[in-house]
């Protein structure tokens, strides 16, 4: 072999090499993805806790109108939320106060128009407790596409735990 047919065959192989790389990486990011999906929907179950609770608690404690406790309780729920889904689910180290920001962005437009559907639903007879189960639902789904296409956006796998994970991935496919 000449050494020009050497050198035109290393580039071919690092990009034989890369395209392998790329196709074995598409059902890993897939496969993240899903346990993304599958870690922000438990995470948000428990947010969900924190709200349908703290919502009861200020019924039956309080003498609050729907929208107070409607927006008591999605306020402690997106804190608890966002803390957690920022930290394991999109191992995010973005500027916490921009992405809050982003957060109350979504909520601002949220809450009112969920709060003045409740008042809605109620004057109609419908239960505020079915109110409120439709109105998390819709939060729920509201809020991962929001996170993840804004708020988190270019940002996942950058916080200490993503780095670690890439640092062990990284060791693993050198030892092969």
């Amino acid at each position: 072999m000449s050494k020009s047919s050497q050198d035109n065959s290393v580039p071919q192989n690092a990009t034989a090499q890369q395209e392998i790389s790329s196709s074995q990486d598409a059902p890993l990011k897939s496969r993240e993805s899903l346990f993304q999906a599958i870690k922000f929907t438990i995470l948000s179950l428990s947010a969900g806790g924190i709200e349908a609770l703290s919502f009861l608690g200020l019924d039956k404690l309080t003498a609050l109108s729907y929208d107070a406790k409607h927006v008591i309780s999605i306020v402690l729920s997106v804190l608890w939320n966002f803390t957690l889904n920022r930290r394991y689910t999109f191992k995010s180290a973005n500027n916490v106060p921009i992405a809050m920001l982003k957060v109350g962005i979504f909520y601002a437009i949220f809450i009112p128009v969920t709060a003045w559907l409740g008042q809605l639903a109620a004057g109609a007879g419908i239960h505020e407790y079915i109110v409120k189960a439709a109105t998390m639902i819709l939060n729920f789904v509201g809020e991962f596409l929001w996170w993840k296409l804004i708020v988190f956006r270019g940002s996942e796998n950058t916080n200490k735990l993503a780095r670690a994970k890439q640092k062990t991935i990284a060791g693993d496919r050198a030892d092969k």
